[in-house]
C-alpha cells in the first residue's frame, strides 16, 4: 500500500520527510492505513506507552522513571494530527522493543500548559530525557529518525 503524504496535493513533489511517504522505511504499511482519514480510530497510547493527560500524571511517571534510573521518551501529540496517527502505532511497537525505556505520550489538548512550558510548536514533538533533563529531542513523524534517536538512547551507559 502507498501512503499518501501529509502535505497538499498541490505540493506533492515536496516531501514532507515525516515517515508518510518517501521518508517511510516502508517496514511496514499497516502503520500507513487510514492514517489521514479523521473517521479512523488510532489509539496514540496502547500497550507500553502510557498517555499522561494531567499535571499530576506527568509528575508520578517522571519520578518514577529518575527512581529506576529509566530513560523517559515524551511525546507531545494530538488525536487531529495526521503526523501523530500516522506514528503512533509505530511509536507502541518501538515501547515494546525497548521495555527499558518509559514511553510517554502527551495529549497536548488536555494539557496545553505543558506543552507551552516544554515550547512544542508542532506535533508530534518527542523528547528524549534521563533523570528529567532533555538529552535529545525529535520534531515530525520521522519513522526512521524515531527509530535511530531510540536505539542510540537505549545504547547510553546507565
Amino acid at each position: 500500500m502507498t501512503a499518501r503524504c501529509c502535505w497538499p496535493k498541490i505540493f506533492s513533489s515536496y516531501c514532507c520527510n515525516f515517515g508518510c511517504c518517501n521518508g517511510a522505511d516502508g517496514e511496514d504499511d499497516q502503520d500507513q492505513i487510514n492514517a489521514d482519514d479523521p473517521n479512523h480510530h488510532i489509539e496514540l497510547a496502547t500497550g507500553r506507552v502510557q498517555l499522561i493527560n494531567t499535571i499530576q500524571k506527568w509528575d508520578a511517571k517522571l519520578l518514577e522513571a529518575k527512581k529506576a534510573g529509566k530513560i523517559v521518551i515524551l511525546n507531545f501529540s494530538s488525536s487531529w494530527s495526521s503526523p501523530c496517527r500516522r506514528i503512533a502505532r509505530p511509536y507502541c511497537k518501538l515501547a515494546d522493543r525497548y521495555p527499558s525505556i518509559t514511553f510517554l505520550t502527551v495529549d497536548v489538548d488536555a494539557l496545553a500548559e505543558m506543552s507551552s512550558t516544554w515550547e512544542v510548536k508542532a506535533t508530534p514533538t518527542f523528547f528524549f530525557l534521563k533523570e528529567g533533563k532533555q538529552l535529545d529531542k525529535l520534531v515530525g513523524a520521522d519513522k526512521l529518525e524515531l527509530k535511530t534517536k531510540i536505539a542510540n538512547i537505549d545504547s547510553l551507559p546507565s
